[in-house]
């Protein structure tokens, strides 16, 4: 069997054991409205929306940082998307853009935002592996 066919069958493989559903987007800078004295979210980009493996990075341990006045403890995770998943034109994935877990098994993990820390990208691999933290 050639390269093209192991990746095939690897990615392939690897699609299978996605059964996590994700929303991949950015997050536009907030605006402070005068009228009302309230932030406002900024607008949302959606980049991708559809199946995922999520899970922690065992070798993450974790680290504590102060958000405001709270001490958080930040987890990493790996999300993998399938390799062939497109993007818009002229998009790349940067560090701060987010991922909502909107449908798992583990019903704990829905609702669960994570932030993006980096993408990797290849041609030789089976999917396309995304590493982000939990800041909750």
């Amino acid at each position: 069997m050639n390269v093209d066919g192991v990746l095939a069958s690897g990615r392939a493989a690897a699609e299978e054991r996605m059964r996590d559903t994700v929303r991949l987007y950015t997050q536009g800078p907030d605006v402070f409205d005068r009228a009302t004295g309230n932030t406002v979210p900024g607008p949302q980009t959606d980049l991708y929306a559809g199946k995922a493996r999520v899970k922690t990075i065992a070798a993450a341990t974790g680290e504590d940082a102060q958000a405001g006045q709270r001490e958080v403890l930040l987890r990493e995770y790996e999300v993998s998307l399938p390799w062939s998943t497109p993007l818009p034109p002229g998009t790349r994935v940067l560090p701060g853009a987010r991922i909502e877990v909107t449908a798992s098994r583990d019903a704990r993990m829905v609702g669960l935002t994570l932030w993006v820390l980096s993408a990797a990208f290849s041609d030789q691999s089976t999917a396309w592996r995304i590493r982000t933290e939990d800041r909750s």
